[in-house]
């Protein structure tokens, strides 16, 4: 009997960690895309922690998976309560976990962004077309910038992986400039705010890397929430990065703030799966 119902106790602890998360957390977990080194990260958002407890009253933790898959795991586990996700990585966790997007960023005044395509300049590569027989670098499988939109547009230049290009998955946006930079790839892609950041920060040449070119807009990446958080903190949430002035919060978001986003603004990037034969139910 005592080893039954030590049996049932453990049982019990294993349902209890799948159990629905706290609706009201103390510590409130916070993931940030894993775009760059997670250190670097963690580091340049430390006024948003800062922020953030002060504003809610409840203690911040940081966190940066090992990638945009396990994020959307954390997500759909209930072991983050907070996301930033990319436009992609949004609409494949919103396919495995009950998650709604509050804000997107806003840069310039506006809620979209663009994604870049750069060659390196040593490659002889001029146009998209120059792309074909080369190899191409993609950051994340699961990023809309650095791979999805630069595929795309690719795509539309009559170019598909694999037929016309070879395409190599690296990680990471700073990974992707440095592997044309060093010429481990002729071209990538990658957002175009993140390379012009490289730029200016001195870590791509331009002397190196060329831009070859910009993709249409889409919607800027969306802070996400776990839809069965309290809706008073829900609320609280949501005002405190729409009440967001601090330069110093936004500066790593390279954002001039943040601005309401809805679930229905992301069915352009449901769309880009069609145009590129992906099913993105079955996204991996």
């Amino acid at each position: 009997m005592k080893n039954l119902l030590a049996l049932l106790g453990a049982l019990t602890i294993a349902i209890g960690v799948h159990a629905a998360p706290n609706p009201d957390p103390q510590t409130l977990k916070v993931a940030l895309l894993p775009d760059e080194n997670a250190g670097t990260v963690i580091k340049n958002n430390q006024p948003l922690k800062d922020y953030l407890e002060t504003t809610l009253g409840k203690k911040v933790e940081l966190i940066v998976t090992t990638d945009y898959s396990s994020m959307i795991e954390a997500m759909r586990f209930g072991r983050i309560d907070l996301a930033y996700f990319g436009p992609l990585s949004y609409v494949l966790a919103r396919q495995k976990s009950e998650i709604e997007p509050f804000v997107a960023l806003k840069a310039k005044g506006s809620t979209t962004y663009q994604s870049v395509i750069i060659a390196n300049t040593s490659a002889g590569i001029t146009r998209i077309e120059d792309i074909k027989g080369r190899n191409m670098a993609f950051g994340d499988k699961a990023s809309t910038s650095s791979h999805l939109i630069p595929k795309s547009v690719l795509a539309e230049k009559s170019l598909d992986a694999g037929r016309d290009y070879q395409e190599h998955f690296v990680g990471s946006h700073d990974a992707v400039a440095m592997a044309v930079q060093n010429g481990h790839a002729q071209a990538g892609g990658l957002s175009r705010p993140i390379f012009e950041s490289f730029v200016e920060r001195k870590i791509i040449d331009p002397a190196k890397v060329s831009v070859l070119e910009y993709s249409k807009p889409f919607p800027q990446y969306p802070w996400t929430m776990r839809s069965n958080l309290n809706p008073e903190l829900k609320e609280k949430i949501r005002a405190a990065f729409l009440n967001l002035k601090d330069p110093a919060v936004l500066k790593p978001f390279k954002a001039e703030g943040f601005d309401v986003i809805t679930d229905k603004h992301y069915d352009v990037v449901r769309n880009l799966g069609p145009l590129l034969k992906i099913d993105l139910a079955k996204f991996q």
